[in-house]
């Protein structure tokens, strides 16, 4: 039993990884490895400041990797993938946004 599951993860993880590879799977790995960066960057920022952080490139990070992964979503026609992404780059773009006007504002005082 434990030899037929084991044969049964080996044969699924075969087809979905190497018999079923694309390039447009390429892609989607690129765009999820640019995605999940963001979260590497907040963690060692927020370790750095012993205090949750958010810096400017998690934002980069965020849009860079959401634009490629909707690029993806829409190869691939999945309706909850694509709206899932298009809504959240509209707050990354709207979070980025802020910060650079806050940053304008700031030099402009200064």
């Amino acid at each position: 039993m434990l030899v037929d599951l084991s044969q049964a993860v080996g044969s699924y993880l075969q087809d979905v990884f190497i018999a079923k590879f694309q390039w447009w799977v390429l892609l989607g790995y690129i765009a999820q490895a640019m995605f999940t960066m963001r979260f590497v960057v907040q963690w060692i920022a927020s370790e750095r400041a012993r205090a949750s952080v958010i810096p400017v490139a998690f934002w980069f990070f965020s849009i860079g990797g959401g634009v490629v992964l909707l690029i993806y979503a829409l190869y691939r026609r999945d309706p909850v993938f694509i709206a899932g992404q298009a809504l959240g780059l509209l707050v990354y773009i709207r979070n980025l946004y802020f910060i650079l006007l806050t940053g304008r504002q700031a030099s402009a005082k200064n």
